[in-house]
């Protein structure tokens, strides 16, 4: 009773910190619009019935609060951070301010100006963020040094188990005190915290460490893991588990139903935001550098088109993101027929894998060897990044012919999109053996992160510049 009355209390001052911030927020936008002729400035007259907008304001306060409260921002989740918290503020504000300007397109309210609109939602999105950040370091604070801290215990004392226990202890403002583990095969201490039993022990270790939430960690055959949860139940404590294979997996799960079942999607694939900002990230910075490099490319045309008979671009058939054909643009630095020659060059292959290099290709015109050296032959791919098949950073895509006759390791390499540039090229290009190359496409994939792309894009200058590994 106590607990509900607290989580109460919480909720509602909660809400009234967030109405305080967006009545603050309506002065201060008001106040900055004191030249306007239809506002009149003052706290008495912002709500007083004779302010043709007051129901419009009162209306906007209860969708914010309403959309907090479904976005769960009235809870005190500890384990989830700042910015997916101050997301989920600028999705609530933003759909309902979408929903005052419908509602006063439909009343037909005349006479409130859209920047006043505009500028009271950065406004109540910036009070309703920063407050919550606060709290969140007061919490965190209080929960470290010992406030409203939970007893934890986790049932398996393997890798995982050992793992989890170190996030936790890292993580003082969780709250979370482990009292030891559970587990059938083991004994003693596992990363300085007791083994305090087996599976069976359970229902004695809760009652005896006053246990109030579990975390479970191996996958018991089905009886005791059904067992384990039915003793959770009774004793109304929550449970935790661990994903199975999570350490294989580079992005977050995906949870959603079907019907009344719950499903946890495993996917190296799923779009999540991170990517779609990667996309965008990538379109802006190629259209810019596209229309930087236009001159660059008409004199390296007209070069090419001067030194050899053929067309000025080469397209190469590859694999791209999910396995989708594409073709991928660059200039033509061979002759006309080089695909035909080559079954003749097979046997020179100075390269593992399925790739075929050799230093000196007969088959490379003059000025195909300066393109190749300092990698301009590559530019017009930012035609591919802007049409959604390529990135600027990422694993290089192979020809199809090639990977389809090697063993599909590979094919790991095939979840994002493939990259203009990638570990492989900052790090020797040609010279670099197979191996190594899918090793660091791999390690790029599962370390992604927008730091990485910027610190390649950096490295790529100076080894292009150099021409290191380039044939």
């Amino acid at each position: 009773m106590i607990s509900r009355f607290r989580a109460s209390l919480i909720i509602t001052v909660y809400i009234a910190i967030d109405v305080a911030f967006i009545v603050l927020s309506f002065y201060l936008v008001l106040l900055a619009r004191i030249h306007t002729v239809a506002f009149t400035v003052s706290w008495a007259s912002l709500f007083s019935t004779e302010d043709p907008f007051r129901l419009l304001f009162l209306l906007w306060i209860l969708l914010v609060l309403f959309f907090h409260y479904t976005h769960g921002l009235y809870q005190t989740h500890r384990e989830r951070v700042e910015s997916l918290e101050i997301w989920e503020v600028v999705k609530s504000t933003c759909v309902s301010t979408l929903l005052i300007v419908v509602i006063a397109f439909l009343l037909k309210v005349q006479g409130f100006p859209r920047s006043v609109m505009l500028l009271n939602a950065v406004v109540i999105t910036f009070f309703c963020s920063l407050w919550r950040i606060l709290k969140k370091v007061v919490v965190g604070y209080l929960v470290a040094n010992g406030y409203n801290n939970f007893n934890t215990l986790i049932i398996g004392a393997g890798r995982i188990g050992a793992s989890l226990a170190n996030e936790i202890n890292r993580r003082p403002s969780l709250g979370l005190k482990i009292k030891g583990f559970l587990d059938d095969r083991k004994t003693g201490k596992c990363e300085n915290i007791p083994i305090l039993g087996r599976l069976d022990d359970l229902n004695t270790i809760i009652h005896h460490e006053f246990i109030q939430q579990i975390f479970i960690t191996i996958y018991p055959e089905h009886r005791s893991f059904i067992k384990l949860l039915e003793t959770a139940k009774e004793e109304g404590l929550a449970v935790r588990v661990v994903p199975k294979g999570y350490e294989y997996m580079s992005h977050d799960f995906i949870r959603f139903n079907i019907g009344i079942i719950p499903i946890l999607e495993y996917s190296d694939t799923a779009v999540n935001y991170s990517q779609r900002l990667k996309r965008m990230v990538d379109f802006i910075l190629s259209l810019m550098g596209l229309m930087l490099l236009l001159p660059v490319f008409i004199i390296l045309a007209i070069l090419i088109k001067l030194d050899s008979r053929g067309p000025v671009f080469y397209r190469s058939r590859r694999y791209g993101c999910r396995g989708r054909v594409f073709n991928m643009y660059k200039f033509r630095s061979m002759v006309i027929n080089a695909d035909d020659l080559l079954p003749q060059l097979k046997d020179k292959n100075e390269v593992d894998g399925p790739i075929f290099k050799i230093k000196k290709d007969p088959r490379i015109t003059k000025i195909g060897a300066f393109l190749r050296r300092y990698s301009l032959d590559e530019l017009p791919q930012i035609f591919n990044v802007l049409k959604g098949d390529m990135s600027l950073v990422g694993p290089r895509p192979f020809p199809i012919a090639q990977l389809e006759k090697e063993d599909l390791r590979q094919l790991k390499r095939l979840g994002i999109r493939p990259g203009i540039t990638g570990l492989w090229q900052i790090r020797g290009r040609s010279d670099v053996s197979f191996d190594k190359l899918l090793y660091w496409d791999i390690w790029y994939i599962k370390n992604w992160s927008f730091w990485l792309d910027f610190y390649i894009l950096f490295q790529t200058l100076p080894v292009v510049i150099k021409g290191k590994g380039a044939y």
